[in-house]
């Protein structure tokens, strides 16, 4: 590879329109990749329709696939291992590839499935994963015992892991996800310090190496951040409380709901999902606003006092939490959340366990009576969180000296890398 751009980025993603955060990253990638003039080709599961790829100029490749909820049983052996991904991936490398094309994969867990490790093989020193969640080690991709609702500090694909039913759905898929899992095993292959793995928080490493991944494969590249607000939210002078995310079990919004009854405040709900109608029923005290476009939640959560993140399992990084304490909102968290530490660290926030709703009412509580610490948690927020993320153009840099790397390994000149 000559100088600090790559010949070409593959981005490998299952789907084209953002449902999530980790297709919003991969479209946000191949943006910024554009914008400083890399030729971008984006390789995904679905039929690759989205008006931005032919406005930028992104080359597309694509399966034409619907992800496994919506593909019916028939998909479930192809989501273990899908033939089609490899002959996609296996034609464009064989057709395109340089030896300064770099491969940056996201997500496949919904349809291009671990094969998409076995057409990577060929330039795994050229090929870049970040963990947006566990999915690289754990079969349920949380480290969640979602039938205990705890968090699992078990061995990946050990003895007690295996035999453990802590699917959310049944034990039977439990058994699908193993089997799943025990392939991307011998699809994914790490050499002493390829592929590189990048995780979003450094607390990441531990499980991840628990699960076999190499110390030196892992390096801490934080997620990119957009405050709501570039100016300081003055949270002390509101009295709204806000949860912002999709609305399922993990996420924890009824625990919100409940423990700002409890502790009689305002709560705001923005997001969708499947929990809604619950929700709505259970907590017609509660404003429900669905999901927002990012500009209407920037408006929305002006008149906030804290948000609530009440994730019920470890939250590999929590965007919403710093996107809110960058604005000057306080931030109660889950005392799984990887941020957790920070928040407390910073004086950013509080953390509690959200399923204790008497300690996390007392917790609202607290910041809904005292405004002046409050004001001392947004303005810490505001001002001495900025090192946990990184802004849109810094996170575009430090992704191009990863790739700018690898294209040294790739010439002979092996690195390992540690996490900051």
């Amino acid at each position: 590879m000559t100088g600090a751009l790559p010949d070409r980025l593959v981005i490998v993603n299952d789907v084209s329109i953002a449902h999530g955060g980790a297709t919003a990253l991969a479209l946000l990638e191949a943006r910024l990749m554009r914008e400083r003039g890399v030729a971008v080709t984006y390789a995904t599961g679905d039929d690759a329709i989205n008006p931005e790829f032919e406005t930028r100029g992104i080359e597309t490749v694509g399966l034409g696939r619907a992800p496994l909820l919506q593909a019916g049983p028939a998909a479930m052996l192809s989501g273990v291992y899908n033939p089609d991904t490899v002959r996609m991936l296996e034609a464009w490398i064989s057709r395109h590839d340089t030896s300064g094309t770099i491969y940056h994969v996201h997500g496949w867990s919904q349809i291009l499935s671990p094969s998409l490790f076995t057409a990577l093989g060929r330039v795994r020193e050229r090929t870049v994963i970040t963990a947006h969640d566990f999915f690289l080690v754990c079969p349920n991709g949380g480290f969640a015992d979602y039938r205990a609702g705890t968090v699992c500090s078990r061995v990946p694909l050990g003895v007690a892991c295996v035999t453990r039913d802590c699917d959310k759905r049944h034990y039977v898929h439990k058994v699908w996800r193993t089997v799943r899992q025990a392939v991307q095993a011998h699809t994914l292959r790490f050499d002493p310090a390829f592929p590189r793995v990048l995780m979003i928080h450094p607390a990441m490493r531990e499980p991840l190496e628990r699960g076999g991944i190499p110390a030196a494969c892992l390096q801490t590249v934080p997620n990119p951040v957009t405050p709501w607000s570039d100016t300081r939210i003055a949270a002390e002078h509101n009295n709204e409380f806000v949860f912002v995310g999709r609305l399922d079990p993990e996420k924890g919004p009824d625990l919100a709901a409940a423990a700002a009854r409890r502790a009689g405040v305002r709560l705001v709900i923005i997001g969708d999902g499947p929990m809604m109608p619950a929700l709505r029923a259970a907590h017609p005290d509660v404003t429900f606003c669905g999901r927002l476009a990012p500009e209407e939640v920037a408006r929305r959560v002006r008149s906030a006092r804290a948000l609530l993140m009440p994730s019920r399992y470890p939250e590999p990084y929590g965007l919403v939490a710093a996107e809110a304490m960058w604005s000057g909102l306080p931030v109660i968290a889950s005392q799984s959340a990887l941020l957790a530490t920070d928040i407390v660290g910073y004086g950013a926030g509080m953390v509690c366990d959200p399923a204790d709703e008497a300690a996390f009412a007392e917790a609202i509580a607290r910041i809904a009576g005292d405004d002046d610490a409050t004001q001392k948690m947004s303005i810490a927020g505001h001002t001495a969180t900025r090192h946990l993320g990184l802004s849109p153009d810094a996170w575009a840099e430090r992704l191009l000296a990863v790739f700018a790397d690898c294209g040294q390994t790739n010439s002979g000149c092996v690195r390992a890398f540690r996490s900051a």
